[in-house]
């Protein structure tokens, strides 16, 4: 699927996606793990917030939302109205360089081909301000496929394993990585790592 599929494709399951979230997951603890370590006044950008409800309705007042699909925003702007929502591609984020406290990425940056993925961790250590925190979940295996079906729908897929992806952090720039698994919104265990963007 080329990124016009990626990005109809989460247009058409935005609402089934939202619907099939459990609120108890408990990856939600993370969130308040990455707040205790910003700032009050901190900015965050959640990339792939999708409807919001999840990740960025738990980031500080006046959070930035990122995602490719226009229904996912207009879902987000119902349900997180104080937040500020781009529509746009996480390799291309329209932020200026250091101007970010912390990016959340849940589930979203294996929707992207694996080939790109450094791509995307060098933009997410440009927009971060030196010391900025970064929480992702962290793919398991390597994979790239188009699930068909998949909330009603078909998905891309893909990811380059787990250890190619802790090396790709730390070539972007990212240092102090620990990771954690946790139960995830759709009811597994998913693995998460935070990490520290060495510069701006």
């Amino acid at each position: 699927m080329d990124r016009t599929e990626i990005r109809r494709a989460w247009d058409a399951v935005a609402e089934t996606y939202a619907r099939s979230r459990d609120p108890t997951g408990s990856d939600a603890d993370l969130l308040r793990t990455l707040r205790g370590d910003l700032p009050p006044d901190a900015t965050v950008l959640d990339v792939g917030c999708g409807d919001g409800a999840r990740t960025l309705a738990n980031l500080p007042a006046g959070s930035i939302g990122l995602d490719v699909s226009r229904r996912g925003l207009e879902l987000a702007a119902g349900n997180v109205p104080d937040a500020h929502l781009l529509q746009a591609e996480m390799h291309d984020v329209p932020l200026r360089a250091d101007s970010v406290d912390a990016v959340t990425a849940y589930h979203a940056v294996f929707h992207v081909p694996r080939g790109e993925h450094p791509a995307v961790y060098r933009e997410f250590t440009r927009v971060l301000r030196p010391g900025g925190r970064l929480l992702l979940t962290l793919p398991g295996g390597r994979f790239e496929t188009v699930r068909e079906g998949w909330m009603g729908g078909r998905m891309f897929f893909s990811a380059p394993g787990r250890e190619t992806t802790l090396s790709q952090l730390r070539d972007a720039g990212f240092t102090d990585l620990r990771t954690e698994t946790v139960n995830d919104p759709l009811g597994s265990s998913a693995e998460f790592v935070f990490a520290t963007a060495s510069g701006g």
